[in-house]
């Protein structure tokens, strides 16, 4: 599917982002990917998302053996994972859905990270089996490796320790406090030890993984959190006279930029602070991998929904629309933490101009918080125009909430070219049926429950 539009131009022949995406909503529109038969639907920049991986790729040039791999819970859709192992990604998975995902998208196992705070012993068989590298959160799950490890095993063993530099703004999105669930806690009295005499015991726990967080989390305290496993693994390996621990995971986490559209900080801001912090990590002394998601693809996507109807109710003015808490979970239940940017379009998919009113942006599900914006100051939105969700390619419409049966939305991957200004779209998942809702909560045993005489 193609639309022609009319979007301004750089010099270079490509449209600035708000202009390229102005024209992806009113060709999404004229297509009908945004009707009133389908009401809300994401949209993936393809391009965008090369241009992300380049510039990731790009910041650790100068480093040999680095292994940039995508965080699959921020986008788990199979063809934006795909798209990324092409781009020469790998691909960091923390549950059995998600290794079969990255498997099916292509992702050779060598290139594939298991994590998880709660990897049962069917899941580490597993990735044993095919050589997926598997980073142990405890030394609790290290015995259990022990037990099921056979020595052929081609995959890369690992710990993960939590190095308490502390948290960022965001509670539920820091990973290195005193008492996180994840990895061992280094400060703890005995847990360095502990983790030097883990690493004396097995020879082939080869390397050091450490996370700080993610959003919420400043460039300096990932850092520290960083510097500290560098140290650590320096420390281990002088202690052990061998140079056991060869690889470092140093996660990912850098956090993005909502208020605009401008990308804060860069991947070479984060190369530069973790340089500082910890000179010797990026001279090839260690093989480095990262575990990046949300900077890949939060600004290379977002989401499109229809205005439903508008009220007023004490003085407000509210525009119920089709996306809420189902896809914008997050912004719903943590407004403060994640706020998002609105567009507002007409009908026609165009831009809406004139005097802007404070609105609420509210969605279909049956609760009163159920709000992505409040007082916004927008052109006044009318029924059947169109909200813009900007910054939401990575979590949102990828992992919606199944709350009030709501369908999850389709999601259509987008080119624009260049001088042309023609949109192409490709679809990625199809929206969800009625039938497989249905199918999902249990209808093949719809009576399971019914006492039956006899």
């Amino acid at each position: 599917m193609t639309q022609t539009t009319s979007a301004p131009h750089h010099e270079d022949g490509t449209a600035p982002p708000a202009a390229r995406y102005n024209a992806v909503v009113e060709a999404a529109v004229q297509q009908g990917l945004l009707d009133e038969g389908c009401p809300v639907a994401g949209f993936i920049d393809t391009e965008g998302v090369r241009a992300s991986v380049g510039a990731l790729h790009d910041a650790s040039a100068a480093t040999p053996g680095v292994l940039h791999t995508f965080a699959a819970k921020a986008c788990s859709l199979i063809p934006v994972l795909r798209l990324l192992a092409g781009c020469g990604m790998g691909c960091e998975v923390a549950s059995p859905g998600e290794l079969r995902l990255a498997l099916e998208a292509g992702f050779p196992a060598s290139r594939i990270v298991l994590d998880s705070p709660a990897k049962t012993r069917e899941e580490i068989r597993l990735a044993l089996a095919l050589g997926v590298a598997v980073n142990a959160d405890s030394l609790a799950e290290l015995r259990r490796i022990d037990a099921l490890r056979n020595p052929s095993t081609t995959s890369v063993l690992g710990l993960r320790i939590n190095p308490q530099v502390g948290g960022g703004s965001i509670g539920p999105m820091s990973t290195a406090t005193d008492t996180s669930k994840f990895g061992v806690a280094l400060r703890d009295p005995g847990a360095r030890e502990a983790i030097v005499e883990a690493f004396r015991e097995r020879p082939w726990l080869t390397r050091l993984h450490a996370h700080v967080g993610s959003q919420g989390c400043p460039l300096e305290l990932i850092a520290a959190g960083v510097a500290r496993s560098h140290e650590l693994a320096e420390e281990i390996n002088g202690t052990l006279g061998v140079r056991q621990i060869t690889s470092l995971d140093i996660g990912g986490g850098l956090p993005v930029n909502f208020a605009d559209e401008t990308v804060r900080p860069t991947y070479t801001d984060y190369v530069a602070a973790l340089t500082a912090a910890a000179p010797g990590l990026f001279s090839g002394r260690y093989a480095l991998v990262t575990e990046f998601g949300r900077s890949l693809l939060a600004k290379n996507g977002f989401i499109g929904a229809r205005v439903e109807y508008t009220k007023d109710a004490g003085g407000r003015r509210i525009a119920l629309t089709h996306a809420g808490a189902q896809t914008a979970t997050r912004t719903v239940l943590m407004p403060d933490a994640w706020p998002l940017r609105i567009g507002a379009f007409g009908p026609d998919g165009v831009p809406k101009t004139g005097p802007v009113l404070a609105q609420d942006i509210a969605g279909p599900c049956c609760f009163a918080g159920d709000v992505v914006a409040y007082g916004r100051e927008l052109p006044e939105l009318a029924e059947d125009d169109v909200v813009v969700l900007y910054d939401t390619g990575a979590y949102y419409f990828s992992t919606p909430w199944a709350y009030n049966s709501l369908p999850r939305p389709a999601v259509y991957g987008f080119r624009v070219a260049g001088p042309t200004g023609a949109v192409t779209f490709a679809t990625v998942r199809e929206p969800q049926s009625l039938d497989s809702i249905a199918a999902e909560s249990g209808l093949a045993h719809v009576d399971a429950l019914i006492e039956r005489d006899g």
